[in-house]
C-alpha cells in the first residue's frame, strides 16, 4: 500500500480473473516505478507486493499530486473507463483519462462513446488502431529482455528441463485450445517429425474447463501416430523462460489473438519464430531480408509444415535468424521502452 498523495498515475484492474491485461499491469508497474514514474494499481486480482491504492483512497482525488494539475487514470477496459468519466465529469475531480485499446473488431456504440470521452488513446498495434475512430498512438507491448534471454549452453538448458539434449526442439507455448491453434501445431508436427528423427516438439500450456477434452483428443492423436515420446505436453510452468531456452524454433499457431507476447519472448531468447497472420504478429517479426521468422496463413497445416520444414532443414538459416531475433527484440521491444513511451503519453496528456 502506498500513499495516494505520492501517486500520479492510477492503473485500475477491475477484473479478478488473470488476463492479458492484468499481466500487462503486473509487469509494467515495477518497471515504470524503477524509471521514476509514480504509478500505482487499483483493484482485485493483483499481487500484494505490487504498489497499489485502496478504493477509499479515491476520495483524495479531488486533490492532485504535489506540483501537478492532474492525475492520470490509465484504463484498459470499458468497466475502467466509465467510473473515471464519472469522477472527472460529474464529481469534477482533476483527472485525465488514458485508454489502451487491444480490440481488433468493430466497437459497439457504447464502447465508441466511452472512447470518445478519453483524453488520450493508445492502440497496442496497427491492426487495433484501424478499428479506432479517434486519434491514437500505437505503443507495442514490450517484454523483460533480461528474463527472456538466451542460455549460455543450450544442451544444458535442455537437460535442465528433462529433455533429450541430443535433439532439437520446436515449441508452441500458451493455452491449449482451438482458438490458439494448438491442433494445427500438433498436426503439422505429426506430418514433419516422422522424417526428422533429430527433432522433437513441446506443447507448453494449460487446458481448462471445456478445453480439457480438446487437449485429450490431441494427445490421443499423437499417441496413435506413435509420437508420444517426441511431441511432449509439458503443462503450464511459471519458469516458462527456461523452456524457451531449450528451443531451436518457435511456432505461434493462433487462429485469433489480441496482441500475443509469445513471439517476442521467443525472439528475445534467440529463437526464430513462425507465426500466423493474426494479432500484432506481422508487426513483431522481420520477414524477408534480415528475417527473424516467417508469417503464414492462419488455420493452415500445409503452410505451417512447409515453413517449419524450411527452418528445421536449414541450420544456417535458423542460426542466422536466431541471432537477428535477439537483436531485434532487445532493440525494439524491451518493457523499459514501453514504459518510457507510456510516460511520454502521460506527460502530453497531463499538460494538454
Amino acid at each position: 500500500m502506498i500513499d495516494i498523495r505520492d501517486v500520479e498515475v492510477i492503473a485500475p484492474n477491475f477484473k479478478r480473473r488473470l488476463s492479458g491485461v492484468t499481466s500487462t499491469i503486473i509487469q509494467l508497474i515495477p518497471v515504470q516505478r524503477s524509471l521514476g514514474q509514480k504509478v500505482a494499481a487499483l483493484g482485485p486480482g493483483l499481487p500484494a507486493a505490487l504498489p497499489h491504492i485502496r478504493y477509499r483512497d479515491l476520495l483524495a482525488l479531488w486533490h492532485p499530486p504535489l506540483g501537478k494539475r492532474f492525475r492520470i487514470w490509465h484504463a484498459r477496459r470499458n468497466v475502467e473507463m466509465l467510473p473515471a468519466i464519472f469522477m472527472r465529469d460529474v464529481l469534477r475531480m482533476p483527472l485525465k483519462i488514458v485508454f489502451t485499446s487491444a480490440s481488433q473488431r468493430r466497437h459497439t456504440g457504447w464502447t465508441k462513446w466511452l472512447i470518445s470521452k478519453m483524453d488520450n488513446v493508445i492502440a497496442v498495434c496497427g491492426k487495433t488502431a484501424d478499428y479506432l475512430t479517434v486519434p491514437n498512438t500505437v505503443i507495442l507491448h514490450g517484454i523483460d529482455t533480461d528474463r527472456f534471454s538466451p542460455p549460455g549452453d543450450k544442451t544444458e538448458a535442455r537437460r535442465a528441463r528433462g529433455l533429450d539434449p541430443a535433439k532439437k526442439f520446436v515449441g508452441c507455448f500458451g493455452r491449449v485450445r482451438h482458438q490458439k491453434g494448438t491442433d494445427v501445431f500438433v498436426d503439422s508436427m505429426i506430418r514433419l517429425l516422422s522424417d526428422r528423427p533429430d527433432w522433437a516438439a513441446i506443447v507448453a500450456g494449460r487446458a481448462t474447463g471445456p478445453h480439457v477434452d480438446f487437449e485429450k483428443g490431441l494427445k490421443d492423436k499423437v499417441a496413435a501416430a506413435g509420437l508420444a515420446d517426441r511431441i511432449l505436453f509439458v503443462g503450464e510452468h511459471t519458469n516458462i523462460n527456461e523452456w524457451y531456452r531449450a528451443l531451436d524454433l518457435f511456432i505461434a499457431p493462433q487462429r485469433w489473438e489480441g496482441f500475443g507476447l509469445t513471439p517476442l519472448e521467443a525472439m528475445a531468447t534467440a529463437v526464430p519464430v513462425i507465426a500466423t497472420d493474426v494479432g500484432a504478429f506481422p508487426e513483431l517479426l522481420v520477414i524477408g531480408e534480415d528475417e527473424t521468422g516467417v508469417i503464414i496463413d492462419r488455420d493452415s497445416v500445409d503452410a505451417m509444415a512447409e515453413a517449419a520444414a524450411l527452418f528445421m532443414d536449414d541450420d544456417g538459416r535458423r542460426q542466422a535468424a536466431s541471432i537477428r531475433s535477439r537483436d531485434h527484440a532487445v532493440a525494439n521491444f524491451s518493457i523499459e521502452g514501453e514504459a518510457k513511451r507510456l510516460s511520454n503519453i502521460y506527460r502530453i496528456t497531463a499538460s494538454a
